[in-house]
């Protein structure tokens, strides 16, 4: 049975009502606004009668009599006396106005009782670290008072401390990294744990300033960032970490982020990276980030060996060189870099002496990526081979003057086995994911002025270029798109990011409908120019 359309009145009559109802609404705000200072009035008259049958409650019956009689009395000269009503009347409007004016509540000054309990326990607990016996007139003090200690602070809705200027005696030995990090712990541990917090210390003045630090972004997906040549966003921060910001795209929307930006190139003070963190915390997703960026201006080698198949969507796009998941592979790309390296040096170095400039195929950036290479090292020795990072010597030491750029990604629990030249020569360091202060301070070379906490999203960690200052980091969310626990928007912004396949070398074109077989096949064929290439490098 077809169904008929639903008559015109009632198809349209919610919109109607809505437009009604709105009309409805800024009509009484209008008549609100017009008839405000009638309202106010009226308010008045009416405490003032509440306020006069109070009183006359409350008025004993034996001098009910008298008070009656000085009312009539009142009343009496008022009337006599020239413009009395008029006067009389005015005075009594004023008064309603001024009694049924709103009335705000005091904002309460100062901290409340659960507020000052709060600072008197966080006092109480500094006692042992800033107090002295010698000392004649004590800043802290058992049962002393915190005014003094604490001339600032900040609580949130929730009576948390989300900002304290902690004042302490100038012999407390704040110049010690392990003085610090007492004080730093009793202040994390007192003020509310599951938070982070920014410490800086003022030597000068004898200060110490705890801010409670906001969540760093976590919706931020992958896009083209506005960067220049050699340019390499690793993440976002604080915006009070960096003097830059980003526009970045949500949706329809746009804000400024600020970024963490890894300089790369000849100039560059720190050519490689070095990426630690523990699984599942994002490192495989920086490195996709930044594979995304280098294929703008550059070519990519990836060297996976985890062997899961996280870069299987860069496999056979123009620029990525090869994606090499085993270990013949990885040996081949490796050795072609190192020999690639050292061809660039070569020619840089005959045109520099010939007076020329560097020739065009020296000037393209090549990026070298290795997530996990210690799973080769195993491997390696168990076959009597060589291992991978023995070839990373040449590409690490001298890649810079030969455009060549090297990141490495690897977890904790292998970090023992990462060769000399791989911790030596990477200066720029990404620690990803939950991490103890020690971790911390063994990967960036200093602790952070933030406490880490247990529970991070992915992604979240902490960024030192060279030896600027830690940064905490959030990485853009670039997920593997082949992966089925990715959301769909995340999907299409990673497959918007990749740049179109390079058709074989027998011409034929791959079909576009099967996106696993396309994989497959272009892998192949990846993995077969690479191992030609290396055997030109190799014959002499």
């Amino acid at each position: 049975m077809a169904r008929r359309p639903l008559p015109r009145i009632l198809s349209t009559g919610n919109a109607q009502i809505a437009r009604s109802r709105e009309l409805a609404r800024t009509a009484a705000d209008s008549a609100t606004d017009v008839l405000h200072p009638l309202i106010t009035i009226t308010r008045g008259l009416r405490r003032l009668a509440s306020a006069g049958r109070r009183r006359w409650a409350e008025t004993p019956k034996d001098r009910r009599g008298p008070l009656l009689f000085l009312v009539a009395s009142v009343v009496l000269v008022v009337a006599l006396v020239p413009y009395g009503p008029l006067l009389a009347v005015i005075s009594l409007m004023a008064a309603a106005a001024w009694h049924g004016r709103e009335r705000k509540s005091p904002e309460p000054e100062g901290p409340d009782e659960s507020q000052t309990q709060r600072l008197q326990s966080l006092y109480e607990a500094l006692v042992p670290y800033f107090s002295a016996a010698e000392d004649p007139d004590p800043l802290y003090a058992h049962g002393g008072e915190w005014e003094k200690a604490f001339p600032a602070y900040d609580f949130d809705a929730t009576g948390r401390i989300t900002q304290l200027l902690v004042r302490y005696p100038a012999y407390f030995t704040d110049g010690e990294a392990a003085s610090r990090a007492r004080i730093e712990q009793l202040l994390h541990a007192k003020s509310g744990r599951g938070r982070e917090y920014h410490f800086t210390w003022d030597e000068e003045g004898n200060e110490l300033t705890v801010t409670v630090l906001a969540p760093l972004p976590t919706d931020i997906a992958a896009q083209r960032f506005v960067t220049a040549p050699g340019e390499t966003v690793l993440g976002f921060t604080d915006p009070t970490q960096v003097q830059r910001t980003l526009p970045l795209g949500y949706g329809d929307g746009q804000r400024d982020v600020p970024p963490v930006v890894w300089r790369t190139g000849i100039r560059s003070t720190e050519p490689h990276l070095l990426v630690m963190g523990q699984p599942g915390s994002g490192t495989s997703t920086l490195l996709r980030s930044i594979a995304l960026q280098a294929l703008q201006h550059g070519d990519v080698v990836i060297v996976e060996g985890g062997g899961t198949g996280e870069y299987a969507c860069l496999t056979g796009r123009d620029g990525v060189l090869a994606v090499e998941c085993g270990l013949a592979g990885a040996l081949a790309s490796l050795e072609w870099a190192a020999t690639e390296t050292e061809r660039r040096l070569i020619a840089v170095n005959r045109a520099r002496q010939a007076g020329r400039p560097a020739p065009d195929d020296t000037k393209r950036p090549l990026w070298v990526l290795l997530d996990r290479p210690t799973a080769f090292t195993h491997l390696a020795a168990a076959d009597g081979r060589k291992d991978p990072q023995s070839l990373l010597q040449v590409p690490l030491r001298h890649g810079r003057a030969a455009n060549v750029t090297v990141v490495v990604a690897d977890q904790f629990d292998s970090a023992e086995a990462l060769s000399d030249p791989v911790r030596q020569h990477t200066r720029a360091r990404v620690v990803l994911g939950p991490a103890t202060a020690e971790q911390l301070e063994a990967v960036l070379g200093v602790p952070p002025h933030t406490t880490p906490v247990a529970q991070v999203p992915p992604g979240r960690g902490y960024a030192r270029l060279g030896t600027g200052p830690v940064h905490r980091l959030q990485v853009p969310a670039t997920p593997d798109p082949y992966d089925d626990a990715t959301s769909e928007a995340d999907r299409q912004a990673v497959l918007a990011l990749l740049p179109k396949r390079t058709t074989p070398a027998d011409g034929e074109t791959v079909p576009s409908d099967a996106a696993a077989s396309e994989a497959v096949a272009s892998e192949a064929v990846a993995s077969k120019a690479v191992a030609s290439e290396a055997v030109v490098a190799e014959a002499p």
